[in-house]
């Protein structure tokens, strides 16, 4: 299966402890929302829906993108500094 980049990588800070994790393409950011989001919730779900339609040609990578970044904040997690 190919995966979908989605541009520039997105790294997040995703624990207390400072542990980052590198976001890069539409599938791992799929994954994370399903698999191992802290919270649920609209915005959850909407980034789901958007990821899900790029995915099929429906919308835009960057609609994607930005969907997803938004239920990031939502979550708590922060974009990591260093790699800004």
């Amino acid at each position: 299966m190919m995966e979908v980049q989605w541009g520039t990588p997105l790294t997040l800070i995703v624990t207390g402890e400072g542990d980052t994790q590198e976001f890069s393409t539409l599938e791992q950011a799929r994954y994370w929302l399903c698999r191992k989001w802290p919270v649920s919730g609209r915005e959850r779900d909407f980034a789901i829906e958007v990821i899900d339609a790029a995915m099929n040609c429906l919308t835009t990578v960057g609609a994607a993108r930005r969907a997803f970044i938004s239920a990031a904040r939502n979550a708590g997690f922060v974009p990591d500094a260093k790699c800004a």
